[in-house]
């Protein structure tokens, strides 16, 4: 376990609570929603035996008066995103209660947590070489994160019920994506 870190993929309030960015949007999957109750004895068994948790979070950047930078695509498939909205340091950004806080906190601005971020370099200072992943959604963080680290050369073994989306056949359709470049594995035999 020195070697392996859990990496959870945005699963942040701003995303899972009703109250939160998504949720005031109605956005949301009951998938989506159970994540977090079948992630809680994974993340105790990690930690339990010495490895390491680290939470990716989706981050808007706030600019002049607050308006957070929005990268035109993310705005016209989310218009509703606004000021506040997965702002650093806000109740919305942070990983929800059940599962935090992770042991290493990573603050991304695109699916993929590799892109721009210090993830790379925390992995390697840790000595990781083993990423179990999960988290939301799996068509779109999970999947570029995924890709990326296949292509960084980490060994990567992707929680098919520890991810979800927005339906289960995006779900299935992105996981049977990955097995080119992950093992696909279940939170039970984890």
């Amino acid at each position: 376990m020195r070697h392996t870190a859990l990496l959870l993929c945005d699963l942040q309030n701003d995303f899972l609570r009703p109250i939160g960015a998504y949720g005031r949007a109605g956005c949301g999957a009951p998938e989506i929603a159970a994540l977090p109750a079948r992630l809680a004895p994974l993340l105790a068994r990690v930690r339990g035996q010495g490895g390491l948790v680290i939470s990716t979070h989706f981050t808007l950047v706030p600019g002049h008066g607050g308006e957070p930078f929005i990268s035109p695509h993310l705005k016209s498939l989310r218009p509703f995103l606004g000021r506040g909205d997965f702002q650093p340091g806000s109740w919305g950004h942070a990983m929800v209660d059940e599962l935090g806080p992770a042991d290493i906190a990573i603050e991304k601005v695109a699916f993929s947590a590799f892109y721009m971020s210090r993830l790379e370099w925390v992995l390697r200072q840790a000595g990781t070489s083993h990423l179990l992943v999960a988290g939301i959604v799996t068509n779109g963080g999970v999947a570029s994160t995924v890709r990326d680290a296949h292509m960084r050369e980490f060994h990567v073994t992707v929680l098919e019920d520890g991810c979800a989306a927005m339906t289960p056949a995006l779900h299935d359709a992105a996981i049977a994506g990955l097995r080119p470049v992950a093992e696909i594995g279940r939170v039970a035999d984890v």
